[in-house]
């Protein structure tokens, strides 16, 4: 079967081969033919070394597609369901879980030092023990999740990761209050899902950051108030808050750099969210005296800080009923032989997200 594997971390550019196998199939495992999936800055991340990855390795990890097959003991899909692949399955039985906070499952984490492909050359990863960028893969029984039939799989695959994460972290995360000020630095697929949540919950003031114009305009029709370059945020926070602050500031990039700027544009009182997947050596610096004067909560949000599964049917409901737009986050489309294309769509920041159809 096809698949675009990157060889080893640093390269830019992914290869296709046609000789690739999904392996591991067993008990308790599910076999998916892939429909579509999306191009998330997460893959990009650990094609550049960012987040850690074995290699070689499959990306991909936003995907829907149809069962082919299900492994002994598997009660909760069958041959021939529609389902989106769900990253960070909950084992439902570690402490998290049990706490009730299942996005911080390190279950799923496991799964991605296995490989769960082979060529003739040797084993191969999935990117956070999934890998989509394929035709088929084999993943645990809890990667699969069912969805309706009148979910589109291009839809389902955006529900797999960056709009759950963005709609997550506010809606769960941050919880926003309606009439609040909302400032979100960075503006691709997942920080204009989090414009939405934003938008959802009824916040007066939602300001658009990032550099990329197009980004800007499109954030404007998905609901935010206003849109700005990094170099206007200053004049923005002037204008909308008085020099005060925003009330929540999402930072939906990664950076140390961008975070501060994040913290520095949120109101004493206020609400930072960190939502961008950053470096394990890119560190943020804030001194004691300023964590405790201005009392600004800084909260990480992993996977849209809630119950995945639970967020998913929620996002569903809110497509059907007309509450949000997940049709217009897929600005472009391209087959699977095409993939670089994709990615150079998402480093020159002309795409909000970009699905691979295969």
């Amino acid at each position: 079967m096809r698949a675009a594997v990157l060889h080893e971390i640093g390269q830019d550019k992914l290869e296709i081969f046609d000789d690739i196998e999904a392996t591991g199939f067993g008990p308790g495992r599910v076999r998916i033919r892939v429909r579509a999936t999306g191009l998330c800055h997460s893959d990009l991340s650990a094609m550049a070394g960012v987040l850690p990855q074995p290699a070689p390795f499959i990306p991909g990890h936003e995907g829907a597609g149809e069962v082919l097959e299900v492994g002994e003991g598997v009660t909760n899909v069958k041959a021939g369901d529609r389902v989106v692949v769900c990253w960070l399955p909950a084992c439902g039985a570690c402490p998290a879980c049990k706490r009730g906070q299942t996005e911080l499952c390190l279950a799923g984490f496991m799964n991605a030092g296995t490989p769960n492909f082979k060529r003739p050359g040797g084993d191969v990863f999935g990117f956070a023990g999934t890998g989509t960028f394929t035709e088929e893969v084999v993943v645990d029984a809890g990667c699969a999740v069912p969805i309706p039939d009148d979910v589109p799989f291009d839809i389902a695959a955006l529900i797999g990761c960056g709009v759950t994460t963005g709609l997550g972290a506010a809606l769960n995360t941050a919880d926003v209050e309606a009439g609040s000020s909302v400032a979100v630095i960075g503006c691709g697929g997942v920080g204009i899902s989090a414009i939405q949540g934003a938008r959802l919950r009824g916040a007066a003031e939602i300001v658009a950051v990032d550099p990329v114009l197009s980004r800007r305009e499109a954030a404007l029709k998905f609901g935010a108030t206003k849109a700005v370059s990094p170099d206007e945020l200053a004049d923005a926070k002037q204008s909308v808050t008085a020099g005060e602050g925003f009330d929540y500031v999402f930072e939906v990039v990664g950076r140390s750099a961008t975070a501060r700027t994040a913290y520095e544009n949120t109101r004493r009182g206020g609400t930072l969210v960190v939502v961008g997947a950053g470096a394990m050596d890119d560190f943020l610096q804030l001194n004691m005296f300023e964590l405790f004067f201005d009392e600004k909560r800084i909260l990480p949000s992993m996977y849209g800080g809630g119950d995945v599964l639970r967020s998913y049917e929620r996002t569903i409901a809110l497509w059907r009923a007309g509450r949000i737009d997940l049709e217009g986050l897929i600005t472009h489309r391209v087959p699977l032989v095409d993939i670089n294309e994709a990615l150079d769509q998402m480093r020159t920041g002309v795409s909000l997200r970009t699905c691979i159809e295969i």
